[in-house]
Parts: C-alpha cells; structure tokens; sequence
C-alpha cells in the first residue's frame, strides 16, 4: 500500500488557475453607492448553461473533517462550474486534480489552504473533493447548475492508491 502524503499550499491564483478561480477582494475595485460602497467585479466565470442548465445559489454548512485528510475519492461537475465561499472567515481546505483525466493517479492530486476570506469557483469538469471545514462548522454560499442532465461524476481511489493531505502539524 503506497500512501502519497500532500502538505496543503497557501491558496493563490496563480497557483490554482488550472482548476479554476479565486474569489478574494483585491487591489482593483470602483468605488460606488456615492462613496459608501468597494465592488470588487468579475471574481469568477460562471459557468452554467450547458443543457439548459440554470444558476443555483445555496447555503451549505459544513462540519469539519479530521486531519490528517485521507482522499479516499474526489468529485467533479462535468456540465458546470462549482463556487465556494466562505461566510465565517474561516479557512477551509482545497484538494483537486486536474480536468482532463478520467483515471486519477495520486500524483496528481494538488492541496491549497484558503485564508478564509478566500473562496475558489471550480472550473467545468475540474475533479475536487467535496467542501473541506477544518476547525469548526462553516457556513459556504455555493454557486453551481440546476438543470437537467447528469452533472456529478466521482472517482474512488484504490485502497493502496489514496492520498493523504496534512494542514500545518496535523
């Protein structure tokens, strides 16, 4: 059995740009609402109009997982983007792999630790674990596809082929 063992990396945009976007207030915004308001435009690309789909706004509240993090199977959206972003200020892991393979190998498999005002927007078909709270329930607004058609597919790791993603010490 041959466990690969990931140290999550600071969140960035650079870094996440083959999976998808980050969503953080930056240096570039216009001042609006005669003064009072920042508006921060265009954080993220949408993505969800295949099949007719429509976009969907929800609440998830997450409960923390334990750490270390055992990837025993990741997720993607074939037909949509997918956006998390965090309503605590709590930061919160991010595990991916990239969009064009059907047969994950643990090599592949990338970690990011958000800063908890960042929220990241999962490109079309980018693989993903499920939301990942780390030290206490967390409340996340998600953007994603409502509509017909079948727009989540998942990918179970071997047993002796999982990853296993640290966070700092634990």
């Amino acid at each position: 059995m041959s466990t690969l063992v990931l140290t999550a990396a600071p969140l960035t945009a650079d870094a996440f740009r083959p999976y998808g976007d980050v969503i953080e207030a930056g240096e570039r915004f216009a001042v609006i609402n005669r003064g009072t308001t920042r508006h921060y435009s265009d954080l993220a690309r949408i993505d969800v109009n295949a099949q007719d789909g429509r976009p969907r706004v929800s609440v998830y509240h997450v409960m923390p997982y334990d750490m270390p993090l055992v990837v025993a199977m990741l997720e993607r959206h074939p037909l949509s983007s997918q956006l998390f972003m965090p309503l605590d200020d709590a930061p919160f892991l991010v595990v991916v792999a990239a969009k064009d393979s059907d047969a994950l190998v643990p090599s592949a498999v990338r970690a990011f630790l958000t800063n908890g005002r960042q929220g990241v927007n999962y490109h079309a078909g980018t693989w993903h674990h499920p939301v990942i709270a780390l030290d206490r329930e967390t409340d996340f607004l998600v953007v994603d596809r409502a509509g017909s058609g079948r727009n989540c597919d998942e990918f179970h790791f071997d047993a002796g082929a999982r990853v296993t993603v640290r966070v700092g010490g634990r």
